[in-house]
């Protein structure tokens, strides 16, 4: 079958195994539609030291179970389902606590550690908590980021523990950044900011109503921005979901005192947390790693017409032309957020 192989230097589309049952927990998906994630690209870039060469890459998508192995009961061939980013064994210390990303059986693998799903089939471990059927009228092409775009921001939501008459400030209005908003809506806060340097992203956050106020860095200084907003208070949660090298920064800064910083974006480079600056403020910090054990509350979420991500897919590439299409997402050609591989 074609794959997408990382051979530890860059990327080639190759021939690889059809996958097989490994475990009485697996499942063999067949791949419908599958994204390209900036995680992936950080792969090739060699910032993920954990990450496997000769895998084959990705770990967002969806697709239809064709196989199952003898300890699957919730799961049989056919079913449409969404597959999380992460595997999870449900099991252990961490699981039982809902932090899978720290399951020590499996976390991120998918994609990093064992082959992942930008081929035409993949074999999915502990496939009867990682992999969540789709209700009947959400499409493949509705559900394509619930496993972990979507996931992230809800994370990033949940840490944040927004609530009614919150005023939440989001850096980054990217993919999660906007996942972000759309899922804060739900618990209704006063005010959503989004902030970003690039003006198309916040018009679009705008346009879709996710965020009452855009503000870009270039064009105001932000921290002041925020206090006009706030009665000179700062925000009441602040998601950081950019991973520039001056956001970090910025997150604390624009948090109000006793505020919860959430950070879900994955940095290139060590930040500095400058303890004197901050201190009085009494911050909150939380950090991901995304939890994403929502999926089945996030998937009756769009079945009921309250999240819809379909914007984010910007342009559709055929599997054979998915190089051309990591050229398109890495460059963000045409304001790109997001791209889709069918298959």
């Amino acid at each position: 079958m074609k794959s997408l192989v990382w051979n530890g230097k860059n990327i080639e589309l190759k021939e690889r195994e059809y996958p097989q049952i490994a475990d009485p927990r697996d499942a063999i998906v067949k791949v419908t539609m599958s994204s390209i994630c900036t995680s992936d690209l950080h792969i090739i870039k060699g910032f993920v030291p954990k990450a496997t060469p000769g895998i084959v890459l990705g770990h967002e998508f969806v697709g239809e179970v064709v196989e199952t192995g003898s300890g699957i009961s919730n799961l049989k061939p056919g079913d449409r389902v969404s597959v999380n980013c992460e595997t999870f064994c449900g099991e252990c210390f961490f699981c039982k606590r809902g932090h899978i990303n720290n399951c020590i059986n499996g976390g991120w693998k998918l994609g990093c550690t064992i082959d992942g799903v930008q081929a035409e089939y993949v074999r999915v471990p502990y496939a009867d908590t990682g992999l969540t059927k789709l209700p009947e009228n959400v499409s493949y092409e509705n559900a394509l980021f619930v496993g972990d775009i979507l996931a992230s921001g809800y994370f990033g939501v949940e840490l944040c523990e927004v609530k009614s008459g919150d005023t939440l400030a989001v850096i980054g209005a990217g993919p999660v950044g906007l996942s972000a908003m759309a899922c804060a809506k739900i618990f209704k806060p006063e005010k959503v900011i989004a902030i970003d340097i690039d003006d198309t992203r916040l018009e679009l956050a705008l346009e879709l109503g996710l965020a009452d106020y855009a503000l870009n860095p270039n064009n105001f200084d932000i921290e002041s921005e925020i206090k006009l907003l706030t009665e000179n208070r700062g925000a009441d949660c602040v998601i950081e979901a950019a991973g520039a090298k001056t956001t970090f920064e910025m997150a604390w800064r624009i948090a109000r005192a006793n505020a919860i910083v959430a950070l879900v974006a994955m940095y290139e480079e060590d930040q500095i947390l400058p303890l004197p600056k901050m201190y009085g403020k009494n911050l909150v910090f939380k950090t991901g790693g995304v939890d994403a054990v929502h999926s089945k509350k996030l998937l009756q979420l769009i079945s009921d017409g309250v999240i819809n991500t379909d914007f984010l897919i910007s342009k559709k590439f055929s599997f054979d032309e998915i190089l051309k299409a990591y050229d398109f997402f890495e460059h963000k050609q045409d304001n790109c957020l997001k791209v889709a591989i069918t298959y």
